[in-house]
């Protein structure tokens, strides 16, 4: 009879990986989240992180969290939903409303609380949920935890969309829920078609996770919507600040009507502790650099064009990337793990990305950038990508 530990028991892959000194996980590092970080005492260069703004270390974010933990504590003992809501929490979600243009916002503890939040509450037993192949995984756990029925459609394919959106009831709530950019292609939802498509069919709307888009895309890092000038033809924009907003938690924006529901019917919300104080001014904090520094975005997007370019003259194959996440598609698992120790040896921190996060025989190296990267840190990476690329006959 099948015990209910046999599977952690059997588990040997990631051991297996450590016997063999290509683990690549669960890295401990020792100092900020910067363009450089220590693990074990010795210099990473990174470019794994989200931090996109490189603000994560910026003195006035640091400054704000420490007088914010000076005048409300370390944290709130309590949901929003009772004892847990401060005046810098309604005064951010006034301020993310503003900034995204919609109506009203509701901040989450977490990224991938606010999806699950946000989502299965609106969703009926007669209702549909249309997401992207390549959604975030909070988003297809937020849909398991909807009462409707979920259709995936192949990634930011539109005749696919359509076809889905035809065989759905006429009469139904149906909502497309898609990333603005994708963490691990790099690419941006063709969110004017998924608009359009959305007005052709009665009951349906749409639902932006701008995760890895806040900061990146749009006016100071408005985001996706705003990137294509359809602030208001998006029924809720969610994100997160443990990137571009060097903190922790998340946000929905949209209609007064929408936020006030999931005030009163969000569980995610109402039966978890509320953001703490130094997390809530650290965001207030990077949203000032935001709007008054667009300069970053400016180099952030100077780095995106050269490391794609680069990356393609070098003959490394980049996929569908357009931002300032570029994969680099290296197929077999073994080269991949092989690349990816050899490029910590030489003091390189990437992110590797095997199945089930792709697909067999599509592993990956995900890479990512910071607006305060320097030239010569990323002439570094591409020797380094170079050296090693032609050593393994990857390139």
């Amino acid at each position: 009879m099948p015990d209910l530990w046999d599977k952690c028991r059997e588990f040997t892959q990631a051991e297996e990986l450590r016997q063999i000194g290509i683990y690549p996980y669960f890295r401990p590092i020792e100092s900020e989240q910067d363009t450089e970080v220590y693990i074990d005492g010795k210099k990473y260069l990174m470019f794994g992180s989200n931090s996109y703004l490189g603000l994560t270390n910026d003195p006035r974010v640091k400054e704000a969290a420490i007088k914010a933990i000076e005048k409300y504590g370390t944290g709130n003992a309590g949901s929003r939903f009772l004892n847990g809501t401060l005046d810098i929490h309604e005064k951010l979600e006034q301020r993310l409303a503003e900034f995204t243009h919609q109506e009203d916002a509701l901040l989450f503890s977490t990224g991938f609380q606010s999806n699950l939040g946000a989502i299965a509450p609106v969703i009926g037993p007669k209702d549909y949920i249309l997401i992207d192949a390549l959604d975030h995984a909070s988003i297809i756990d937020a849909t398991r935890l909807a009462f409707g029925k979920t259709w995936r459609f192949k990634h930011n394919d539109m005749t696919d969309l359509e076809m889905k959106l035809k065989n759905a009831p006429e009469e139904a709530g149906k909502l497309i829920v898609v990333d603005g950019v994708f963490s691990m292609e790099g690419d941006i939802a063709k969110l004017p078609e998924i608009v359009a498509l959305a007005k052709k069919f009665n009951n349906t709307y749409v639902y932006v996770d701008d995760a890895h888009s806040l900061g990146v895309l749009g006016k100071n890092g408005r985001g996706t919507a705003n990137h294509f000038g359809l602030d208001t033809e998006v029924s809720l924009i969610m994100g997160t600040f443990s990137k571009s907003f060097a903190s922790l938690g998340g946000f929905v924006a949209g209609s007064k009507n929408i936020i006030e529901y999931l005030k009163h019917r969000s569980r995610a919300l109402i039966f978890s502790a509320s953001m703490p104080p130094a997390s809530v001014a650290a965001v207030d904090a990077a949203l000032d650099i935001m709007l008054k520094e667009p300069e970053r975005i400016e180099r952030l997007w100077e780095i995106t064009h050269r490391m794609l370019n680069e990356f393609k003259m070098l003959g490394y194959e980049t996929g569908t990337a357009e931002t300032p996440i570029i994969p680099l598609v290296i197929g077999p698992l073994e080269k991949t793990f092989e690349l990816s120790k050899a490029l910590s040896e030489a003091g390189v921190f990437i992110n590797p990305v095997v199945p089930p996060g792709v697909p067999e025989g599509r592993c990956l190296i995900r890479t990512s950038y910071m607006a305060n990267h320097t030239d010569e840190q990323l002439d570094y990476l591409l020797d380094t990508f170079k050296t090693f690329g032609k050593k393994l006959g990857i390139i």
